[in-house]
């Protein structure tokens, strides 16, 4: 096994958010419920964005910001992702580059499909209600995969909501395969509850073959891919099945079991909670870099928490505040 030449490279949905603040009232009117992620066709979301407030717009997807996060603690990090030859294709390289991550996959040309957006609705209580548009981000195929990157990282990160598409999975289990085969470790984020229920056995099959070392979850998905209600239950079943499964709780902190051991910790000190968009993406980059930094269980998991409070304290998925002096790894 060669050195590896970078930390962490994410296959993910190459996504542009857009982030609006809304009433109850509105999400009552679309029929969008609090806190869920939705799959919008193309026209679904231009009568959505139409009926949007003011809102901005940043390049996001849920292992893109892990890796924006990567980056912004000083971690070697790279992206992997299909976009459109359009102007939110545009935005999303322009953002990933400028923020310290290596993205080089072309662009579809003539694509009949545009950059994939997600629709964000964040209401006062600061829940956000994702509504997202796949849109270019599901065309990424084997074809598109830079196989010399994925061999020269130490971490693949694989993000679950690109694992349903046949393209997709197909690209992922290939950089599995090198990966190994390489000596790397590979990392899965399971991503949101929603995209379990048709992937339950996709999943699980790559989990029993061995396919990933490092599962991140939280405890909704948790019970989704374990077939339990019961957190004890679910943690002994997947926890048996990878090396290293990492559960965050929310408000109730995370936890870690890797080689028979455990540690809990709580949710980190909070001043102002404004936005839960990217909690989870930003844990799993603390958590990642900290690892590649060669810390302990316990450490790489205050980094994750760390790494979450702060990007729950403002608007948007992308850490604003000063991470490295805030992990200080």
């Amino acid at each position: 096994m060669s050195s590896a030449t970078i930390d962490i490279v994410a296959i993910g949905d190459a996504i542009v958010d857009v982030i609006a603040t809304c009433d109850e009232a509105f999400l009552d009117a679309h029929r969008l419920p609090k806190g869920s992620m939705q799959l919008l066709t193309p026209a679904a979301a231009d009568t959505l964005y139409n009926a949007m407030g003011s809102a901005r717009e940043t390049s996001g997807g849920s292992a893109a910001n892990t890796m924006a996060g990567v980056a912004a603690m000083g971690g070697g990090a790279a992206f992997i992702g299909q976009t459109a030859d359009d102007q939110l294709g545009k935005i999303f390289a322009h953002d990933m580059r400028a923020l310290g991550v290596r993205f080089d996959t072309p662009p579809l040309q003539d694509s009949p499909l545009p950059t994939g957006r997600c629709l964000i609705l964040v209401t006062p209580d600061a829940q956000r209600t994702m509504n997202t548009c796949p849109g270019a981000s599901h065309e990424l195929t084997t074809a598109r995969l830079d196989e010399d990157l994925v061999r020269s990282a130490a971490i693949v990160y694989l993000e679950g909501y690109l694992w349903g598409p046949d393209g997709p999975r197909a690209a992922m289990e290939r950089a599995v395969a090198i990966a190994h085969d390489a000596g790397r470790k590979v990392a899965l984020t399971l991503s949101e509850s929603v995209s379990i229920a048709g992937r339950k056995e996709s999943f699980a099959r790559m989990i029993d073959a061995g396919g990933i070392d490092l599962l991140f979850a939280n405890e909704d998905e948790l019970f989704q891919l374990a077939g339990r209600t019961d957190l004890e239950g679910a943690l002994a079943d997947i926890a048996a099945k990878v090396p290293t499964l990492v559960v965050t709780r929310g408000p109730a902190g995370a936890m870690a079991i890797e080689d028979g051991r455990r540690i809990d910790i709580p949710a980190a000190p909070l001043t102002t909670l404004v936005d839960t968009t990217g909690a989870g993406d930003l844990f799993a980059a603390g958590f990642l870099t900290a690892r590649c930094k060669g810390t302990d269980l316990q450490r790489q998991l205050w980094t994750g928490a760390i790494a979450a409070a702060e990007v729950i304290s403002h608007f948007g998925a992308r850490p604003e505040g000063d991470l490295k002096a805030m992990v200080a790894l």
